[in-house]
């Protein structure tokens, strides 16, 4: 089982920008110090849910600031950005950091991003296939062009090339965040294992394994491919001596930043959306996750990786958000939770 923290770099009321992404650095800088297996990087724009508004930049960092961890973004949101510029980046950073980068992809949502980007709502709706088809292409591909309905340039070189290094031989992971039976299938058919959300409990998520896997047997998949998929699910993680005192924490802390962070999404057309009760989010999260004792912890992730199958976990640490309140839930996780799941 593979345990990491899932940073959001989010800005709590009252808090900097600053202040926030500094937290993200130090959670992901205590994780490989308590063990953790790796660190996932949320991106956003715009909005106080979360302050980084490049995954993939502080994805280097981190890869520069550590020796062990995977670093991977959860995710790079891809209609905001020429699938050839994000390929070119993951290239990079998966060979310099000796393949320890992993690149999730997402649609994001129908936010004034695909304004302010230029990319337009169709990048949205319409065209996700095709750009995630032609980054994978530039991942895998020595030479690529494209003739497709967005894309369409003349075949050039691909430097550097990612899998140029035989330490890092078959290029970086590519895994892609899923909402839905669509995304399901579209991950499915083209082998990549799927990030799963945290609003997401035990069950839904194994019927989404489940589904993916009829879909990659169906595409020529192994049943033995198909099993070591490598999915991950997103959930959050607040370690304290009992289980109330854990809710407690991010019941106080969350509402708030929720609140906040998601009133500020702005569609790019007007379109309605409904938002959360921040609270009952809050609670909710509570019990679908890792919140309590070490030993309610290791139940629930163990229990969780049962029933759906999936060992690899990213889970919030920053729920509290205080620094050091973060990285204690850091180091806890790693020094009396992770021993009882190996």
């Amino acid at each position: 089982m593979r345990v990491g923290a899932f940073v959001l770099a989010a800005q709590f009321p009252g808090q900097g920008q600053g202040e926030a992404l500094h937290r993200a650095v130090r959670a992901a800088e205590v994780a490989e110090e308590a063990g953790l297996d790796s660190v996932w990087l949320a991106e956003h724009h715009f909005v106080p849910y979360g302050t980084c508004p490049s995954a993939v930049t502080l994805a280097g960092l981190l890869l520069g600031r550590t020796q062990r961890l995977r670093v991977g973004t959860a995710v790079s949101v891809l209609p905001n950005t020429h699938p050839v510029a994000l390929g070119e980046q993951t290239a990079l950073l998966h060979l310099l950091s000796g393949g320890r980068f992993s690149l999730g992809v997402g649609r994001g949502g129908p936010w004034v991003d695909l304004e302010v980007f230029g990319s337009g709502l169709r990048a949205y709706e319409r065209d996700f296939p095709e750009s995630l088809d032609l980054l994978l292409r530039w991942l895998r591909e020595s030479r690529v062009s494209a003739d497709g309905e967005r894309y369409r340039f003349r075949e050039v070189p691909v430097v550097p090339r990612p899998d140029e290094l035989i330490e890092c031989a078959g290029g970086p992971e590519v895994v892609v965040a899923c909402t839905s039976a669509k995304s399901v299938r579209l991950a499915a058919e083209r082998g990549l294992p799927m990030l799963l959300g945290m609003h997401c409990g035990d069950e839904e998520k194994a019927e989404m394994v489940a589904l993916w896997r009829t879909h990659a047997i169906a595409a020529g998949r192994t049943p033995e491919e198909a099993d070591g998929a490598g999915h991950v699910s997103a959930g959050v993680a607040q370690i304290a001596d009992g289980r109330a005192e854990a809710t407690e924490t991010l019941v106080k802390a969350m509402p708030g930043w929720l609140r906040e962070g998601l009133e500020a999404h702005v569609t790019v057309d007007g379109r309605h959306r409904s938002m959360r009760d921040p609270v009952a989010y809050t609670e909710l999260l509570c019990g679908l996750h890792p919140v309590g004792s070490p030993r309610l912890a290791a139940d629930r992730l163990a229990a969780t990786a049962e029933r759906t199958g999936i060992t690899r976990f990213a889970l919030l640490v920053e729920g509290s958000g205080d620094l050091a309140a973060t990285e204690e839930n850091v180091r806890r996780i790693g020094a009396e939770v992770l021993p009882q799941l190996r």
